[in-house]
């Protein structure tokens, strides 16, 4: 098994400006028959994460709720009448030359009579919670010039006919690396966290291609 880094496609999104490198020395190894080497486990050195090819657990515990509500009723009337006098003051006379015509006959002196009426309401709500609790063990692929640390983990299970993936990727911290060699997933920086599964339950709930080409044909 190769992990490379490029093939996570969280990894190639994770972006982020870096000062100038700082040139350390190369460190030496232990001699082959040393009492003390880097392959054993130090009793009291420090067995965190710290360069690259080491692993450290992700721990994803997510626990999030958002609700959100809109309401919104506007309503407007308005009216306007632009006119002049009837038949410019002569409506009376007009009426007695005219036998059978009385002055209620003559046109209205309105010329524009306007009116409008606006009225709009509309209402929103958005419910939503997500619960994940997951641990993935993650390889530090990178380390970058101010001493953070690039990690990237893949999981993969298959139960029958059924693959599960989770992969992650972000920058991480040393100082926020505990003690266990664990770090939770929001003290990383441009996290990148993808779960999900493809097989025969997942094809049961994709919606088909015919099903997708009649959406787009129908208008109903």
């Amino acid at each position: 098994l190769v992990v490379d880094g490029n093939r996570i496609p969280e990894v190639a999104r994770v972006s982020v400006p870096m000062p100038p490198a700082i040139i350390e020395p190369v460190r030496t190894g232990s001699a082959r028959a040393s009492l003390f080497s880097r392959q054993a486990e130090a009793l009291f050195s420090d067995q965190r994460a710290d360069d690259v090819g080491d692993i450290l657990t992700v721990i994803i515990s997510i626990d999030d709720r958002a609700r959100l509500r809109n309401s919104t009723d506007r309503q407007r009337e308005g009216g306007s009448s632009i006119g002049f006098p009837t038949f410019f003051g002569y409506g009376a006379k007009i009426a007695a030359i005219l036998p059978g015509i009385s002055r209620a006959d003559l046109p209205s002196g309105d010329i524009v009579d306007i009116s409008s009426q606006t009225e709009a309401s509309g209402s929103g709500a958005i419910n939503r919670g997500e619960q994940i609790d997951l641990k993935v063990a993650a390889l530090v692929i990178e380390k970058l010039p101010n001493g953070t640390l690039v990690v990237a983990g893949r999981q993969e299970i298959k139960v029958n006919h059924e693959l599960r993936e989770l992969r992650m990727a972000g920058i991480v911290r040393p100082a926020d690396i505990r003690n266990d060699n664990t770090i939770s997933y929001d003290k990383i920086a441009e996290a990148r966290i993808a779960y999900g599964g493809r097989g025969t339950l997942s094809r049961q709930q994709e919606r088909s291609y015919g099903e997708d080409a009649l959406d787009v044909v129908l208008p109903y």
